[in-house]
């Protein structure tokens, strides 16, 4: 299977799919990563999903990252 990876902060403004309800599988924070497996679904705060990019991207069937909105967050 191919992973499909959704992350673009330069294309037009949409709403995000996560929200402040989503929680970091890992630690509990607010989730700004969700992976789809074959399984189920995976929820991450940014850090915990740069530790575990590599040992689930061969079986990711999709990695939406939302992690841009943390810049944008900041500015305001």
């Amino acid at each position: 299977m191919s992973m499909t990876t959704t992350h673009s902060p330069s294309e037009t403004a949409t709403a995000p799919e996560l929200s402040s309800l989503d929680r970091c599988d890992s630690c509990g924070a607010q989730a700004y990563v969700r992976v789809r497996l074959q399984s189920g679904e995976l929820f991450f705060c940014g850090h915990h999903a740069s530790e575990v990019k590599s040992a689930l991207a061969s079986t990711a069937m999709e990695w939406l990252d939302e992690t841009d909105r943390l810049i944008a967050d900041e500015s305001i």
